[in-house]
């Protein structure tokens, strides 16, 4: 497989696991990229833009990102929380009156993000043209009992994040969630990145699918834990609830969906854009921008959940949208932040090291949390820097 692109000296093993996941793990067409103290050192892409097409992946290509997206949409919160807009202490219904229902009026807005505000499902699953509503989206949960007393236990929101961070960013700045961020985030950092794609971003992405990697002859093939298998089995699963709250599932594909606003799914970006926004926030990029304060950045990498995840069903460490490094998420190093998209994409930060890094990929995999292929590169890359 012809790897274009270029890596800075010390970072060959990257690109050397960037090649081994197309010949090793099926990869179709994906591109990495990483910056270290605010400098690129890696800018990868290889396969077809396609997952089930010819034409080359070129360096503009972009993909949606699934639940990366919520990394970026939590740099957000933040954002206003540190321009004094938002008030992480203050109880939802301050900013959105309709949210004191149904036993939901103590609800914070850090229990938003870290995942703790009870409402991981909802009773009457959302059509995809309705989940791309935001009034929709926004009255639903809204509406919605709890199924724990907010705060005190911890569940991923694997779709309801959508409305609950895009309603609360509305109310407070009072524009639309996905204006709002090209705006203040992908606008200012220079980030090939979107959420509500616009038709002349259309030609850029591509085609998204499901793959499978190759089975070495002889080799086990590895199976989730029984209490895992079990709960995406069950249809009355926390679980499968959660990952069901859009119903049927949303052709990734459709133009009509990549335009949608969803802040738990549907971002598009490069892994160029992923990374950017990343390095901005945990220091100065090439162009002297920089979006959180120190204070802000220490906030981000805050741990507000830990141990066992009433959805995913293994243990996960939340802050304050991101996934920290260890259980079910493993990152860079301790201190790293960031957020997988299931199947395939991940977008972190390690302020320790200056490490921002950014993988998308057209080819979904059976994963949630850690995929083989970005896994493979965040190895490579803590061998690169310990060389």
């Amino acid at each position: 497989m012809l790897v274009n692109g270029t890596v800075a000296e010390g970072f060959e093993p990257v690109r050397e696991a960037f090649a081994a996941n197309f010949a090793l793990l099926g990869e179709r067409g994906a591109a990495v990229a990483v910056y270290r103290d605010g400098r690129r050192v890696v800018d990868l892409w290889a396969g077809t833009k396609d997952v089930d097409g010819t034409a080359p992946w070129e360096r503009g290509t972009a993909q949606i990102v699934r639940s990366a997206t919520k990394g970026v949409v939590a740099a957000g919160l933040l954002l206003l929380h540190q321009r004094g807009e938002l008030d992480l202490d203050a109880p939802v219904g301050t900013y959105w009156p309709e949210y004191k229902a149904a036993g939901k009026e103590r609800t914070l807005v850090r229990h938003l993000p870290a995942h703790r505000a009870g409402v991981p499902v909802l009773d009457r699953p959302l059509t995809p043209a309705e989940a791309a509503d935001p009034d929709l989206g926004a009255a639903a949960v809204a509406a919605q009992a709890p199924v724990w007393e907010p705060g005190t236990d911890h569940g991923y929101h694997a779709q309801t994040y959508s409305w609950l961070t895009g309603e609360l960013i509305r109310r407070v700045t009072g524009r639309p969630v996905g204006a709002w961020l090209a705006d203040e985030i992908a606008g200012p950092v220079g980030a090939d990145l979107w959420l509500g794609l616009p038709e002349a971003g259309q030609g850029r992405v591509g085609r998204v699918g499901d793959i499978e990697a190759p089975q070495a002859a002889g080799a086990l093939k590895l199976r989730p834990k029984r209490a895992v298998a079990a709960a995406y089995a069950d249809p009355d699963s926390l679980t499968r609830r959660a990952f069901a709250a859009i119903t049927p599932l949303p052709d990734e594909n459709d133009p009509a969906y990549r335009a949608a606003a969803l802040p738990a799914s549907s971002g598009i970006a490069t892994a160029d854009g992923l990374a950017r926004v990343y390095a901005s926030l945990i220091g100065e990029l090439d162009g002297g921008v920089r979006l959180f304060t120190p204070e802000t950045m220490e906030l981000a990498r805050a741990g507000q959940s830990a141990g066992p995840d009433r959805v995913l069903v293994v243990n996960t460490r939340f802050g304050l949208g991101w996934m920290l490094h260890g259980g079910a998420s493993p990152l860079l190093a301790p201190g790293s932040f960031g957020h997988p998209g299931r199947g395939g994409s991940l977008g972190f930060a390690d302020p320790e090291s200056g490490i921002a890094f950014g993988y998308v990929t057209n080819g979904f995999r059976a994963s949630v949390t850690a995929d083989p292929r970005a896994q493979a590169l965040v190895r490579a890359l803590r061998t690169a820097l310990t060389s």
